[in-house]
């Protein structure tokens, strides 16, 4: 063979290895469309609105390859939808072309409580819509704050600044609504429990000043008025009277001390 090849001339072999060269690059470029796919085209199909999952599914068996982008929340859609894709509906792309997706999330998002205390009505529902969440109840108690708010809540119960809550979540307010002239007979607080004592107080409006409390208590709900100032009636056995808003302070003692019975010593 080699010997048939050195007795050519030279321009027939030139030209042989030129011919040799031509059908292996054309048999490469060939081979090469064939694993590239190489003049082959799709349509991207719609997956906008379509749950997650099902979108996922669907470009997959149409031959494209599929990512999660991005997942935000947008609360006037449905939760766990396609809400943009790239490339665009109706695109014509190469086969094998990713295509990215922006979804909705499924669950609802955390957000921080914001401080709402102390600032006016108008102000706190401004900064209760622009954190995402929702005025529910608005309670009203009096204070000379008028409107503004005294106290935050989230399902009945006091919620402090920075408390994670879900997106939407509806936040109830205590709003002062200003002292009255209307005078209070001041509440006889003396030998109940804290806790009775407390909400006997916030019925009437008046609020809790100084609370003296004995050093061996521990619950203090559970410990007993044993003193308050000012007191329900003067020394001449005159009813006092208090405007709400005002303050009572009270003392605490461990264990209510029963008067003793007049008639032992009889």
């Amino acid at each position: 063979m080699f010997k048939s090849l050195t007795h050519r001339p030279f321009w027939v072999n030139f030209i042989a290895a030129i011919i040799l060269v031509c059908l292996l690059v054309f048999i490469f470029l060939q081979l090469l469309g064939l694993i590239t796919r190489h003049g082959q085209y799709l349509t991207v199909p719609s997956v906008l609105g379509k749950k997650t999952p099902d979108a996922i599914r669907f470009l997959e068996e149409k031959g494209f390859e599929v990512l999660i982008q991005d997942s935000v929340y947008v609360d006037d859609a449905k939760m766990g939808i396609v809400l943009k894709q790239l490339p665009d509906p109706n695109s014509t792309v190469k086969i094998n072309r990713t295509v990215f997706l922006t979804v909705n999330r499924v669950t609802l998002p955390l957000i921080d409580m914001p401080e709402l205390e102390g600032k006016t009505l108008n102000f706190a529902l401004d900064i209760i819509r622009r954190s995402h969440l929702a005025l529910g109840d608005t309670m009203y108690k009096p204070d000379f704050m008028r409107g503004s708010v005294l106290e935050q809540l989230y399902r009945g119960n006091k919620i402090t600044t920075g408390t994670k809550l879900p997106w939407g979540s509806k936040i109830d307010l205590i709003i002062g609504s200003g002292l009255e002239d209307q005078r209070i007979l001041v509440p006889d607080l003396i030998g109940k429990s804290f806790g009775e004592a407390r909400i006997l107080l916030e019925q009437n409006g008046i609020s809790l000043g100084a609370i003296i409390i004995e050093p061996n208590i521990k619950d203090t709900l559970g410990a007993f008025v044993e003193w308050q100032s000012p007191q329900r009636f003067t020394d001449d056995n005159e009813p006092v009277y208090m405007q709400a808003g005002q303050l009572i302070d009270v003392k605490l003692i461990k264990t209510m001390k029963l008067p003793a019975d007049s008639t032992s010593n009889e």
